[in-house]
C-alpha cells in the first residue's frame, strides 16, 4: 500500500484583506462612540473576495501564518540591506559599466 499525503495534515492557508465597512480598525464610528465593527466581528479581516467572517479560532491560525511570514520578509530585507548609506553604495561595484566596471553615472 502507498503512503500518500493525508487530508487533513497540513492547514490550509486563506488569504485576508480588511474588513471594507471598518478598513481595518475592528470599530466603526457609532453617533457617541465606537462600536465594534458587525461585518468582521470586530476582528478587522475578511476573507479575500468572498468577504466571510472566519471563527476565532480559524482567524488566530491565519494571523499567526501571517505574521510568520511577514517575520521572514524582514529578516530577509535586513539581510540584504548590508548597505548602510548612499556613500558606501555609490562606492560599491555594480558592474553596469564598460567590461563590468563601475558606473556611477556622472
Amino acid at each position: 500500500m502507498k503512503k500518500g499525503q493525508g487530508f487533513g495534515f497540513k492547514r490550509e492557508r486563506i488569504e485576508l484583506e480588511p474588513c471594507p465597512a471598518c478598513k481595518g480598525k475592528a470599530v466603526v464610528q457609532g453617533v457617541f462612540y465606537e462600536l465594534v465593527c458587525s461585518d468582521c466581528n470586530g476582528s478587522g479581516w475578511v476573507v479575500l473576495g468572498s468577504r466571510v467572517v472566519l471563527s476565532s479560532d480559524e482567524l488566530v491560525t491565519q494571523l499567526s501564518f501571517k505574521l510568520q511570514w511577514a517575520q521572514r520578509e524582514i529578516a530577509v530585507l535586513q539581510q540584504g540591506s548590508s548597505i548602510s548609506g548612499p556613500a558606501e553604495y555609490y562606492q560599491q561595484n555594480n558592474r553596469r559599466g564598460a567590461g563590468g566596471s563601475n558606473y556611477t553615472g556622472d
